[in-house]
């Protein structure tokens, strides 16, 4: 059983983790209403569900999990979809970034917008949040094998978009970096 001092710091650091958690779920869903109510629902769960983590280590990878299903249950209520070319890309949150700068991120977010939902996940957990492949793995409920195709498709794809948008610019430097978390 779960005493209440152990609930209560456990509580404190499921707050800890809302700003990687929103980071991802934007990444994720590309909407940031959209994003907040997900890391809201995903924290709600979290607390309501404290006595059934295991292993207090392994908080952050069991809030990601508790997000994915979120996700999944959405993306299932969902009847409509929405063409990733439709979308606003404007970059809100950095008004003071030059034009390139801006131009770049949009780019990257469209790109990682037209991956598929599994490898826009894969790719998002590994490469924005650090996870390691076999954390990824447990967090999706799928082999590590899984994981690292998804993964090697999702960084051609957008190393194939992204090149394709701006293939003679010698200052647009992108290019598709391994995460040093891959084990």
């Amino acid at each position: 059983m779960i005493n209440w001092l152990l609930q209560r710091r456990l509580k404190a650091r499921i707050a800890t983790f809302r700003p990687q958690l929103y980071r991802t779920a934007y990444a994720w869903c590309h909407d940031p209403a959209r994003a907040d109510d997900l890391v809201q629902d995903t924290m709600v769960k979290a607390i309501s569900r404290l006595r059934t983590l295991q292993d207090e280590d392994a908080l952050r990878p069991w809030l990601y999990r508790i997000m994915t299903n979120c996700h999944r249950d959405w993306l299932r209520r969902q009847r409509d979809t929405v063409d990733p070319d439709d979308a606003d890309l404007a970059c809100e949150d950095c008004p003071e970034m030059n034009a390139e700068r801006a131009a770049t991120v949009r780019s990257v977010r469209e790109a990682i917008r037209a991956l598929s939902d599994d490898q826009r996940k894969v790719l998002t957990l590994v490469d924005l949040e650090g996870f390691s492949y076999s954390e990824v793995a447990a967090i999706l409920e799928v082999p590590i094998g899984t994981v690292m195709s998804r993964l090697s498709r999702a960084r051609q794809q957008l190393k194939r978009r992204l090149l394709r948008q701006d293939p003679g610019n010698p200052t647009h430097n992108l290019s598709v970096v391994r995460s040093s978390h891959e084990n």
